[in-house]
């Protein structure tokens, strides 16, 4: 019996004893079958005994195997606990909420609630585009937004959970025409030109949710503009171009604008965007665990998740957002 046995033995061991399948197995730990393969093997002999009964058909733990699965399982556990410890020395998880006053905020309180012995410091990027930016060159841990917009070249660099689906909403001049009304439809948008953060690269996730939600109706995406930094400054563009903007339906007040929650052409079916938490693959941080796990609560509590029949939803939702990948 050895003294000491790889982790990345018992990793894959536990890999296939969860999934039962090696194919299955090996594309869950991004190795190749055949090098799977050989480390069970290896661990077999190291351990002298039989873990699994394979046959053409299945694959079933033995007794052996069912046996050390528990023990393997808290080995992996502590390793990856001792791992994070060292990795972040106990670093402040950097949280990119985007815009004070928002859902990603409520998020957030929950979090540090359960772990109050982690520093969660919220920083504010404006544009999940940038954010990820941000994320893959380890400049900031984590963001919220619509990643189903994001490129396949930044999206493959991250994990992902879908936190709600927020109904969207349009921030109007106080005076126009529409902001008398207590919801405005779409097709009342009709003509009108609105912005949705074209030019700005930070951005271009939003743009590309406008896009879709705007394509076959008489609706324009207003031009690139300067982005307005703070409410004086909101006041002032909005007071000058009178352009609507496309937000969410918690989006915090601004002066000298109504916000209104949009309708969809028929009753009962709001536009919806796909909130998610993205964070870098292979990061391991309790603040990450803690935020997911208050994304969870928040969304069970609040039914963020139960999407009304009918709600429009960006075509790039489909296959992406659904589910959430492996822990």
């Amino acid at each position: 019996m050895p003294r000491d046995v790889e982790p990345r033995l018992l990793r894959a061991f536990v890999a296939v004893a969860e999934e039962l399948h090696f194919t299955r197995a090996a594309a869950r730990l991004y190795v190749a079958q055949q090098a799977l393969s050989r480390d069970v093997r290896r661990l077999e002999r190291e351990l002298g005994v039989e873990l699994f009964v394979r046959t053409t058909r299945q694959v079933v733990l033995t007794g052996d195997g069912e046996r050390l699965l528990p023990y393997a399982r808290r080995v992996l556990d502590a390793q990856d606990e001792l791992l994070a410890a060292c990795a972040d020395g106990g670093r402040p998880l950097l949280v990119d909420l985007n815009s004070a006053g928002m859902v990603s905020g409520r998020v957030l309180e929950r979090a540090r609630e359960l772990v109050p012995g982690w520093e969660l410091m919220a920083r504010f990027e404006s544009g999940l585009t940038r954010a990820a930016g941000e994320i893959l060159g380890g400049r900031l841990d984590v963001s919220f937004g619509y990643a189903g917009g994001l490129a396949p070249v930044l999206r493959s660099g991250l994990d992902h959970q879908l936190v709600r689906y927020e109904p969207l909403a349009v921030l109007l001049p106080y005076d126009h025409p529409l902001a008398e009304h207590a919801e405005v439809t779409l097709d009342a948008l009709a003509g009108e030109s609105v912005y949705a953060g074209a030019g700005n690269p930070g951005t271009l996730e939003w743009t590309e949710l406008a896009r879709q939600l705007f394509s076959g109706r008489d609706i324009a995406i207003a031009p690139p503009a300067p982005m307005a930094v703070g409410a004086e400054e909101f006041r002032r563009v909005m007071a000058k171009h009178r352009t609507p903007v496309l937000a969410v339906a918690d989006f915090p007040e601004m002066p000298g604008a109504v916000l209104r929650p949009l309708a969809g052409s028929v009753p009962q079916s709001p536009p919806v965007a796909p909130l998610a938490m993205v964070w870098r693959k292979g990061v391991k941080h309790p603040g990450v665990d803690a935020l997911r796990a208050a994304a969870s609560g928040l969304a069970r509590e609040e039914g963020w998740l139960d999407l009304d029949p009918g709600s429009w939803v960006p075509s790039t939702v489909t296959g992406l957002m659904h589910g959430n990948p492996r822990s």
